[in-house]
Order: structure tokens, then C-alpha cells, then sequence
């Protein structure tokens, strides 16, 4: 009998295995999950890393063999349910880590938590922005005791997060299905957090709050985008699907420093609107209400503003935008009355303790990108009242403050109305280093408006003359009320303002953009690098 000679694999075989292998382990979950996910209209985690990516950039990956025949029991975890690896996104090479849903609904089993946090290590040694494609269940629960409590477990992916983003490191997170338990602390601890509709942020799902504290509650009112864009604040942009939250996060990536530089600051776009148009915008008097929004349309490139936090702390405007092609961060009044789902009514022009917290995030985050600050001052001062109060408006306004204050990217202040009381301290008045201080014509500072203040000294005066003090004599308050009215008019106009140097100049409003062209490039020139010398001394 002749016995057929089986040839020895060779180097070619392997190879070929491999990546025969390799291919199977990149199709996740397999047809199915991927089916699953698409009905829900939602992308793969593998789709939604080639639309972030630029067109034709490589993707070097990380941890795919992670988890190979390691959970059988529990059946297939391809790549431990997770996408991580380096590609360039608007030119910058990031650290992408993505959640794969169609594999176990994205949970978390060991080798899974120990990809994630080698993807971080490798970030924060190199140096590169984080992005977090999130669309997780959670910790995968059988095997918790394996996952959550040691120091190389769960919560040193959290420990990592706060590392990272103090080390000045960039850290996206975009919420593109679940997100719950502990692991909603991940994309709150990121520099940025973007949700789609239809996901859900919460630390207990539905059916854990019934069975916990017996409340009877739907996922989208516990943790839905809306609500968390609307009512907590936690979400700063919220998006429609998945396609659109990809391209707002290339936009947000676009504005780091690093990737203006690649970019080699190409023209801008001109303004939407013509200068010319502030002046049937905003009244000389100041009592015309006006979206900010408009006004910022004849001063940044047109289709660059993405505005951050959009649907809460209405009264204050924060957005990222481009002026001549330069990425700069914006605070603006906000002088039209608005309506929140938590406060009810509130009046344009005047920091609510929402409005104050929201700002306050901004400018860290800018600080965190780099970016300049421009701040837009049309501001009556902070709400008073028991409500206010009790919602910690000072301590809201404390918190703006402290952020302004310890801010290290270049300010420039826009005086283009009032800038009352302690409204123009929280948005850069001169005690806060603004690198440029400019006021429009119609411009008006003082501690409060004049009305406010003769009304308050008139209100003082006549609870003394009730009180039988001799100096409140009865014809002289109306006077003495006069006379404040008039002092404070005289303080309140800009060229008194001007005259001891509060500002730096007046400019016309229509010539705000061209002004701002010029600044920006100043401010943007590199720090002078100091160096020892002392000239001639005697010895």
C-alpha cells in the first residue's frame, strides 16, 4: 500500500491561516448582529470607524486576537467585543476605541477591559487624542468578579480617563446606542460628549429602577439624548444618527491645534451676513432683543459654528467657530427670552446658574484644545430672587469666574452692549487679562444700569425718611434720584469707559469681523521664549 505524503505547513500556510482568521474575526458578531444593529439604524462599530477616518487613511489596529478562544463557555467574543487602533482623523493620527454591539451587545469581559486600557496607555504615551465610539451593555455580569474590582479591572479605564484628560490630552466620546452602569462615567469624563437619538446614558436601566427604588419609567425620560441635552446638561451635542454624530466629531477633531497646523490655516469662508446688518439687529438704547446667533453670522465663517450645549443654559451662547479659517471657542450673550424644560421662563441677557455651569465647562474645554476665546459682553449681570438663589447662582458664578480666571488661551472681549455688575467679570471684563478689551459705540458699563441704580438709592432713602432719619428730607429724594440717574448715565457711555482705559478702543460694529482677522493673528503668534541676560553690571 502506498501511503500519500502530507506536505509540512510552510511560512505561506500560516500567513495565509492568519489572516484567513483575521477576516473572520473582523466580521464581529458575524451577519446576524450586524442585520441587527442596521435595523436600528445604527452603523458597526468597523463602519463607523471608516466614516470617522480621512478618505484612504490606515488603520492600524490594536488587540484583535483579544479574547481568541478564550470565553467559550460563553460562547465567541471576537476581538473581546471592541475596535481599537490609530488612524487620522482630520489629519490628526487619534486612538480610536469602538464598542462592538453585534458581539455579546458590546459588554465587557476581561481581556475586553484590558484592550481598552492598552489603548489608553498607548494614547497617553504618544500623545494622541482619544475617541470613544460607545455602544456598550455594560460589564458582562457572570464574570463581574473578573472584571470590576481590581486595580487593573473597570474602574482604572476611569482612572485613566481623569489622568489623561489632565495630562491636556483631547478625549472625544460619541454615545451611539447603550451606555449604562458604570461605564457611563467613561464618556463624562471626556473632554466632549456627543449622543445620538434613540441611545441611553444612565447608571440603572428601566427595569433596574423598578426593581431598585420601585419607579415606573421609560428609557428615553431616564436617559435618552433629549433629556440629558435638554434637562441634565450632560450631553454637549446632541445628534440625529450616527452618520451625522460622525461628522460632527471630524468637525470637533478639525479644531485642534495639530490639525489647524496640517491644515496650514487655509482662507476661510466670508461671513453669512454682512456687517451692515448689526445695525437692524441691535438698538443704540439696548432694549431691542436680538439672537445672538445672528450677530455671530456677520462676524465667523459661514457654516463653521457648532454650537456646544445648544438646548441648555440658553442664555449664554457657546460655540465652536471659524473666523478667516481660524478655530476660535465663543461666549455670547444671549439676548432673547427663552424657555427651559427645568426653569420655565427665563430673560435674555442675565446668567442663569445653568447658563454659568455651561460656561464654565466651555472654557475648560477650549483650554484643553487650545483654543482662543472670544467673548461676546451684552450682559445686565447674574439672576437675583429666592430661585436663583437657591439654585446656587453664586455658587454657579464662582465657578465661571474661577474658569475665567485661570484660563491660559488668549481672550478677546466685545463689548457689543451692556456690561452690567458681575456679568462682566464672568465674561472677561479687563480684570481677567483679556489679551484685547473692544467696545462698540452703543456700549454701556457700570455696576448696574441707571434706572436700576437710581431706584435702589431712591428705595434706601425713603425706608430712612420712614424711619425719621433727619437727612431724608422730603423734597430732596426725588432730586438726589435724579441726580444718580443722570451720574450714572454719564459713567454708563463708553468714552467714559474709554477715557481711563477700561478698553482698548471703540470699533464700529460693521467692522467687527475685519478687527477680530487681525487680533486673532496676534494672539496666535508664539510666546516670546525668555532667556538670561543681565546687560553690563559691576563686579
Amino acid at each position: 500500500m502506498s501511503s500519500r505524503t502530507v506536505r509540512p505547513e510552510t511560512l505561506h500556510d500560516r500567513c495565509d491561516k492568519i489572516r484567513a482568521e483575521e477576516e473572520q474575526l473582523r466580521e464581529g458578531g458575524g451577519k446576524a448582529g450586524q442585520e441587527r444593529q442596521h435595523k436600528l439604524g445604527r452603523l458597526v462599530a468597523r463602519e463607523r470607524i471608516a466614516r470617522l477616518l480621512d478618505r484612504d487613511a490606515k488603520f492600524f489596529e490594536i488587540g484583535l486576537w483579544a479574547a481568541y478562544k478564550m470565553y467559550e463557555q460563553w460562547g465567541r467574543v471576537p476581538a473581546a467585543g471592541a475596535v481599537a487602533g490609530i488612524g487620522n482623523v482630520a489629519n490628526v493620527p487619534c486612538m480610536i476605541v469602538a464598542n462592538d454591539a453585534t458581539v455579546k451587545a458590546g459588554a465587557f469581559f476581561p481581556q475586553t477591559v484590558k484592550k481598552l486600557i492598552r489603548a489608553q496607555r498607548i494614547a497617553f504615551e504618544n500623545n494622541l487624542p482619544l475617541i470613544y465610539l460607545v455602544d456598550s451593555a455594560g460589564v458582562f455580569l457572570p464574570m463581574q468578579d473578573e472584571i470590576f474590582p481590581d486595580e487593573d479591572d473597570f474602574g482604572r479605564i476611569f482612572r485613566n480617563n481623569s489622568v489623561i484628560s489632565a495630562a491636556g490630552i483631547p478625549q472625544f466620546a460619541a454615545i451611539m446606542g447603550n451606555c449604562v452602569a458604570g461605564g457611563a462615567y467613561l464618556p463624562v469624563l471626556c473632554d466632549k460628549i456627543l449622543m445620538t437619538e434613540g441611545s441611553g446614558l444612565y447608571l440603572a436601566g428601566p427595569s433596574l429602577v423598578k426593581a431598585a427604588i420601585g419607579q415606573i419609567v421609560d428609557q428615553e425620560e431616564l436617559g435618552g439624548a433629549k433629556m440629558h441635552s435638554e434637562i441634565s446638561g450632560t450631553v454637549d451635542f446632541y445628534e440625529k444618527n450616527d452618520e451625522e454624530c460622525l461628522k460632527k466629531l471630524r468637525s470637533l477633531v478639525a479644531l485642534l491645534p495639530e490639525a489647524n497646523e496640517k491644515y496650514a490655516m487655509p482662507r476661510g469662508k466670508d461671513a453669512a451676513k454682512p456687517g451692515d446688518a448689526i445695525y437692524e439687529l441691535i438698538s443704540l438704547d439696548g432694549h431691542k432683543n436680538y439672537d445672538a446667533r445672528d450677530l455671530l453670522a456677520t462676524i465667523i465663517d459661514t457654516d463653521s459654528l457648532d454650537e456646544y450645549k445648544a438646548d441648555y443654559g440658553k442664555t449664554l451662547v457657546t460655540a465652536y467657530a471659524r473666523i478667516d479659517g481660524r478655530a476660535v471657542g465663543i461666549v455670547a450673550s444671549q439676548r432673547l427670552q427663552v424657555r427651559t424644560k427645568t426653569e420655565g421662563i427665563q430673560m435674555g441677557g442675565v446668567i442663569y446658574s445653568d447658563s454659568a455651569d455651561k460656561a464654565a465647562r466651555f472654557v475648560m474645554d477650549c483650554n484643553q484644545a487650545a483654543l482662543p476665546i472670544l467673548f461676546f459682553q451684552d450682559v445686565t449681570g447674574f439672576m437675583v430672587g429666592k430661585a436663583a438663589e437657591q439654585s446656587g447662582i453664586i455658587r454657579s458664578g464662582a465657578k465661571l469666574v474661577n474658569a475665567v480666571s485661570n484660563s491660559i488661551v488668549p481672550k478677546i472681549t466685545i463689548v457689543v452692549g451692556g456690561s452690567f455688575g458681575a456679568g462682566n467679570y464672568a465674561l472677561c471684563g479687563k480684570a481677567y487679562d483679556p489679551r484685547f478689551i473692544l467696545a462698540w459705540p452703543n456700549a454701556r458699563y457700570a455696576v448696574m444700569g441707571a434706572a436700576q441704580a437710581s431706584d435702589t438709592v431712591f428705595s434706601i432713602l425713603a425706608r430712612a425718611k420712614e424711619r425719621g432719619d433727619k437727612n431724608a428730607a422730603p423734597g430732596e429724594l426725588e432730586e438726589l434720584r435724579a441726580k444718580v440717574k443722570a451720574s450714572y448715565d454719564e459713567q454708563t457711555d463708553i468714552r467714559y469707559g474709554a477715557a481711563r482705559g477700561w478698553i482698548d478702543a471703540i470699533i464700529q460694529p460693521h467692522e467687527t469681523r475685519d478687527v477680530l482677522v487681525g487680533l486673532l493673528r496676534y494672539v496666535s503668534r508664539p510666546p516670546a521664549k525668555g532667556r538670561f541676560h543681565t546687560g553690563v553690571i559691576q563686579v
